[in-house]
């Protein structure tokens, strides 16, 4: 027996929609077994699915199949997570925040933001 890939991924709640599952495929997000994987592959159980998302990378072992989407407690057990602990929130980035109503920066003030965010040289 098996499943799509970009349904599984969806059943099991690692990304909100289907339709983020099939975009993430169609990306190259998506390995299965380590071969960049087409939104019909199927899976089966024993294999190991790799998601890049919402910036960090899923390593998971299939252990169950669902195709339709499950709740929270029984997705967590459709499968493995292998995957790295995520970043410390001190090591993620902060956008900047702009007072509403101060409009774009200008010149100056972009040239700022870029200095800061390393972009200029």
């Amino acid at each position: 027996m098996s499943a799509r890939v970009d349904a599984w991924i969806w059943a099991v709640r690692l990304t909100k929609t289907r339709a983020q599952a099939a975009a993430a495929c169609r990306a190259g997000h998506v390995k299965v077994n380590g071969d960049r994987a087409k939104p019909a592959q199927s899976v089966k159980p024993g294999d190991e699915v790799r998601l890049f998302h919402g910036g960090r990378e899923r390593i998971v072992v299939v252990k169950e199949l669902h195709i339709k989407r499950v709740g929270p407690p029984v997705a967590v057990e459709a499968y493995v997570d292998n995957s790295p602990p995520p970043p410390p929130r001190e090591h993620v980035a902060v956008a900047a925040v702009r007072d509403r109503g101060a409009g774009r920066p200008t010149k100056r003030e972009r040239r700022e933001i870029d200095d800061l965010r390393g972009r200029r040289p």
